[in-house]
């Protein structure tokens, strides 16, 4: 009876491990498995963007709907001869990229993923399911919010002048802002998944809020189109908002955290 004992100890011993342990995998495998993610990225980008580009038009028209009451005729220029083409690549480009989100945060997930322990990989669903959610709320919140209000205000403040606006590079303005604010509000899914691991906590969040509120106004600064304190304000007032949400996605994580170390 001892035998036997013994021997079913011993295989719940080398079972216990398998439920917990994250999937483990060498320096070259971490390497190949990037390579898989990203050619994978790539391939839905390229498809997205062949796609894009047979509604190349209409994207664009609806793009350049902030800036058009604000020019003459409601038209904007180009100065060179292959610059319709390249704006009309760059069209294509940032439709692929809104269109293929769900794609390419699947494709990070499915990276990070064999790091995390079973009881973690849980939370990938919802941690995707948000991620992509915010930056298309991102880009929403830029195409009504604050590109208009960038535009108005540049624009009425120099309206002396009659604006004859390159097409293109209105367009290099659009896509770092869509872009960037996508990006930014992702801030709260990265504190969370920081908080999640034990990497951060509210409280030091809130303890070093005056440092990140300075870092974030340089960050604005940097991806603002221009250095004025009127975008400047555009750029970094959401940011800092979105970091006070992210203390309080920290605080709520903990108090789960909490609970279930407790029951």
């Amino acid at each position: 009876m001892s035998d036997k004992t013994t021997e079913l100890k011993k295989k719940s011993d080398s079972q216990e491990p398998d439920e917990d342990e994250s999937g483990k995998m060498s320096f070259l495998e971490h390497l190949d498995e990037l390579r898989k993610r990203l050619l994978h990225i790539a391939a839905y980008l390229l498809g997205g963007f062949v796609l894009c580009l047979f509604f190349r038009e209409e994207i664009f028209n609806f793009i350049s709907v902030p800036i058009k009451p604000h020019l003459p005729n409601n038209m904007l220029v180009i100065t060179k001869v292959q610059s319709g083409f390249l704006l009309y690549m760059k069209v294509a480009f940032l439709g692929s990229v809104f269109l293929t989100v769900p794609g390419t945060l699947y494709e990070v997930w499915k990276f990070i993923a064999p790091g995390l322990y079973k009881k973690e990989k849980k939370y990938v669903l919802p941690f995707l399911f948000s991620s992509i959610i915010l930056f298309l709320l991102g880009g929403v919140f830029c195409y009504y919010s604050v590109l208009p209000s960038m535009l108005e205000w540049l624009l009425n403040f120099a309206k002396a002048f009659t604006p004859l606006i390159e097409v293109t590079h209105y367009f290099d303005i659009v896509i770092m802002m869509l872009i960037g604010f996508g990006l930014i509000f992702e801030m709260p899914i990265l504190i969370a998944f920081l908080s999640l691991f034990g990497l951060v906590s509210s409280k030091f969040l809130l303890k070093n809020f005056k440092y990140a509120v300075l870092i974030l106004v340089i960050i604005a600064a940097l991806l603002s189109p221009t250095g004025d304190p009127v975008n400047l304000t555009i750029w970094s007032v959401p940011m800092i908002l979105l970091y006070l949400v992210s203390i309080g996605v920290a605080f709520v994580i903990e108090k789960i955290k909490r609970k279930k170390e407790s029951a």
